[in-house]
């Protein structure tokens, strides 16, 4: 509760008394009276003690005039009113299930004040519907709260993450932190983990996977440690000795080379005349020029295809996958189910398939999506540098211990 103080100068006999000193001045009491006031109560920031609430759910084929007009709103003012909401919020892409809240007025007319649109559990959409209509987009206060899970495989990553009640997110960003050192399509069953992470929260309600801070997972026997660590404010995932989870690609599948055409959604096709996805990345070179693997991996195809002539594609992981068209031929020994390294000839710059001229048009997936791998972000494979392993191995001391398996797996827990 709040308190309002009073003040009040008492004189006279009334209460209001007045006293004169020997000296003749008029000296005044001073009477302090402390009073509770209730505190304001509020909603998305907006009072709301003299408005009614009324909150619901988007139905299937709903738009933001059906809602509005049942609360007095009238079709100029929601004219209006999207009009406002340009460049905060498309007004016309509110999607069935998200929730919403009107504010009308206690008053006759039970005009809607206020229309709060969530479109999800972080963020939150205000359109004031007052005399002075605006609309502002506003964000709720996200708190990190420190999380373990542990459990053994019993299937896939996915549904063992699953079956402790944990969001499969964590399993994707565990894939994606062990994508150099293990293929999780061959882990088997009696691996085990245990993760330390943070769970977003907005009022105490999860709404999603943050980082992961440690985690050790047992792959056939083998312990692979991770632990976050930042230096000069960056961060990224060191082993139990300081070193670097992660290994470089290559910038490019040829030595000299230039890009003749960049990876692009919409691109005019040279032979088939028309426009259409471009998911690669063109390398124009002369005709032999020697293609090389950009990391480590397994040939999954080395064959032929009308459109992408001789080809070679290489998992690399779980999570990367990477392609090489239009080969003029194959380097000796690179076939189905080959491993090659990082920097291995895997075939020669050529023009078959769909193709104007000798280059290698290079494919880089990631989590099954082809994007454009320039402008993903691959770390290189440093260590924690000398000057900082003493810290480092201090840092991670406790967390290591912490990391050793429990008797029984765990459910996700504070």
């Amino acid at each position: 509760m709040l308190k309002q103080i009073s003040f009040f100068l008492i004189l006279g006999l009334l209460g209001l008394s007045s006293c004169t000193s020997g000296d003749g001045n008029a000296e005044a009491s001073l009477l302090i009276v402390e009073e509770e006031i209730p505190e304001v109560e509020t909603a998305y920031g907006i009072p709301i003690d003299s408005y009614t609430i009324h909150q619901g759910e988007i139905r299937n084929n709903q738009f933001l005039a059906d809602v509005l007009l049942k609360y007095h709103i009238s079709y100029p003012e929601i004219d209006k009113l999207v009009k406002a909401a340009k460049g905060v919020f498309d007004a016309r892409r509110i999607v069935p299930g998200d929730q919403y809240t009107v504010l009308s007025k206690r008053d006759s007319t039970g005009k809607a004040a206020y229309f709060i649109y969530e479109p999800n559990a972080l963020e939150y959409i205000v359109f004031d519907l007052r005399d002075s209509v605006r609309v502002y987009r506003e964000e709720r206060e996200v708190t990190e709260v420190e999380k373990w899970a542990e459990g053994e495989i019993s299937s896939s990553l996915y549904e063992s993450f699953q079956s402790i009640g944990v969001s499969p997110v964590l399993a994707m960003k565990l894939s994606d932190l062990y994508a150099w050192s293990i293929d999780f399509y061959r882990i088997q069953k009696g691996d085990h983990f245990r993760v330390m992470y943070t769970e977003r929260q907005v009022e105490g309600e999860a709404i999603g996977i943050g980082d992961v801070k440690a985690c050790l997972f047992t792959h056939s026997g083998e312990k692979f440690y991770a632990f976050e660590h930042s230096i000069d404010s960056i961060s990224d995932y060191y082993d139990e000795n300081g070193n670097s989870l992660r290994k470089a690609f290559l910038k490019a599948p040829l030595q000299f080379s230039r890009i003749s055409s960049g990876f692009s959604r919409k691109r005019f096709h040279p032979v088939q005349k028309r426009w259409k996805a471009h998911l690669g990345t063109d390398y124009a070179a002369p005709k032999g020029t020697p293609i090389l693997a950009v990391g480590d991996g397994k040939v999954i195809a080395a064959a032929f295809g009308k459109y992408n002539g001789r080809y070679v594609k290489i998992r690399h992981n779980s999570t990367y996958t990477t392609q090489y068209l239009h080969m003029s031929g194959f380097a000796k020994g690179v076939k189905n189910g080959t491993y090659v390294r990082q920097g291995d000839v895997i075939g020669y710059v050529g023009s078959t398939g769909l193709a104007t001229g000798p280059h290698v048009c290079f494919r880089f997936w990631k989590n099954g999506a082809q994007v454009d791998h320039r402008r993903e972000k691959l770390p290189p494979s440093k260590p924690i540098p000398a000057e900082h392993m003493e810290a480092y191995m201090a840092a991670i001391e406790l967390t290591r211990k912490q990391l050793e398996p429990k008797k029984k797996p765990m459910l996700a827990s504070n």
